[in-house]
């Protein structure tokens, strides 16, 4: 129920509204911020994503109709944030709030480009970093055996220094439940390791401290075989993990009953990247060096023995796979030095190895990516859209959609072997932003799941944040010495 206010309060309503849009085009019309700003956005690509999910992008990310309209039947967008508070305060839209695609529109024009401020340095590459689901905590782990955990809301605070156990090679990967209790962490093993994240003891060092409890993914069937864990990944409601393994298979692991319940051989090669595709847990997303993607269903698979879809289009090996949440859409980050977004719907029954001839011998550990190679396509190319500018060399390195809440998803971000992040418009393809500050490949970044702040790790060992529009402290000098090492082939 609205409030009507009498004709004076409207007379001095009004003219403050009229004064505020007029502020608005000195103070706010993205010449002061560094946002995506209109001239950015004229820069369409000819080849923006025709499917369904533009759409939906537009959406969760558009503000209402009413907020937008500058004249009949005719609207302004991106639309000021001052002219989008006046209005909402003038309850333009009916409604007296913000809707969540409202919010979306003003949140999704400030991306955190600015800093880098460093959150921590070590003398080790940094191989994973995330912040946990509501951005209280945030992890990162580092081939030198350690992961740290610090506490967001307490200023970066460490809240458990781990010095992991049997280390294998790296870290490959860590997860946190969805209560934040435990964390699991993986190596070239196939024993993952948990720690108590609510524990009170800060150090934690493996069965010294405390205990780092195993969880043995082999089975009888491996027998003497010992194979690496590239990925793991707790389900939503913390009774399962998923891994994607060296021995070419995913694997889940049943937690209450402290055992492996399924065992899939799932690709002709590493299993590099796995995902449970939503909230309910029966859908996998998994991707290998086979170049292919695919879709397992658990509920049907005892009864089939085989994917429920298999994807093609990567003309190189898979890296890592992030999925949209919705059981539908996700993208795949590959050594072709491509992300592509993919619909499961688009999934085929099965798929033979029909990538184009490749007349050259690559590695991406230790070699650049054949000029000559760049524009090759797989002939049965099954993705929505093709993402190019990033480079995918030396490591397993990460891609995401961006945070719902902030963005509604309308971007995509990675890291890159050249040190930079990138971030992406999802529909149109362009590159919106390119983060610089980082002296070695950045593996994985991580975009927080409410604020506009971006934290990117790095094989230069600089864990380091980016936000919009800062917290008011001197940005790191490029200039800082640095520690130099050896640089490994992985």
């Amino acid at each position: 129920m609205y409030v009507t206010a009498n004709a004076g309060a409207v007379d001095e309503m009004g003219y403050s509204m009229s004064r505020l849009e007029l502020m608005s085009d000195t103070c706010d019309g993205g010449k002061n911020f560094p946002e995506v700003s209109s001239s950015q956005r004229s820069k369409r690509t000819l080849n923006n994503l025709d499917h369904e999910l533009a759409q939906l992008t537009k959406l969760k990310s558009e503000p209402h109709e009413r907020l937008s309209r500058v004249g009949p039947g005719k609207r302004e967008l991106p639309v000021s944030t001052v002219k989008m508070l006046a209005r909402r305060e003038g309850n333009f839209s009916g409604r007296g709030r913000f809707s969540s695609a409202d919010r979306c529109h003003l949140l999704s024009r400030y991306l955190p480009v600015n800093g880098p401020w460093l959150v921590d340095q070590l003398t080790s590459r940094a191989y994973v970093s995330q912040f946990s689901a509501d951005g209280s905590l945030f992890v990162a782990g580092f081939q030198g055996s350690h992961i740290r955990i610090y506490n967001v809301d307490k200023g970066w605070k460490v809240q458990k220094n781990i010095l992991a156990k049997s280390l294998r090679w790296t870290i490959t990967d860590t997860s946190l439940s969805s209560d934040q209790r435990h964390l699991v962490y993986a190596s070239m093993s196939p024993v993952v390791h948990v720690v108590n994240v609510g524990s009170s003891e800060t150090e934690s060092l493996a069965n010294i401290t405390e205990i780092h409890d195993g969880l043995d993914f082999s089975t009888e069937d491996d027998g003497m075989y010992s194979f690496g864990i590239f990925s793991v990944k707790f389900s939503t409601d913390g009774r399962e993990l998923v891994a994607g393994t060296s021995d070419d298979s995913i694997y889940v692991y049943d937690l209450n009953a402290n055992r492996p319940s399924l065992r899939i051989q799932a690709h002709s090669s590493d299993v590099n990247t796995v995902c449970f595709a939503d909230e309910s847990g029966h859908l996998i997303y998994s991707g290998s060096d086979d170049t292919f993607c695919k879709v397992w269903d658990r509920r049907c698979f005892i009864a089939s023995g085989k994917a429920a879809g298999v994807l093609a289009g990567h003309v190189e090996g898979i890296t890592f796979i992030d999925t949209r949440g919705d059981g539908r859409y996700f993208i795949s980050n590959g050594k072709d030095q491509t992300i592509k977004l993919w619909d499961i719907r688009k999934m085929s029954s099965n798929a033979t190895r029909t990538t184009p001839y490749r007349n050259y011998e690559w590695d991406y550990r230790w070699m650049d990516y054949p000029q000559d190679a760049t524009n090759k396509k797989h002939p049965e190319d099954k993705s929505i859209f093709t993402y190019r500018g990033h480079s995918v060399l030396r490591t397993l390195i990460r891609c995401y959609f961006s945070p719902a809440y902030s963005t509604g998803q309308k971007y995509i971000y990675t890291g890159s072997h050249n040190s930079c992040v990138y971030i992406y418009d999802l529909v149109t393809g362009d590159q919106v932003a390119t983060l610089k500050h980082h002296k070695s490949p950045v593996r994985d970044c991580s975009w927080h799941p409410y604020y506009p702040m971006l934290v990117s790790s790095s094989w230069d060992g600089d864990v380091v944040k980016w936000e919009f529009p800062g917290n008011g402290e001197a940005p790191i000098a490029t200039s800082k010495k640095r520690v130099r090492r050896r640089q490994d082939i992985v």
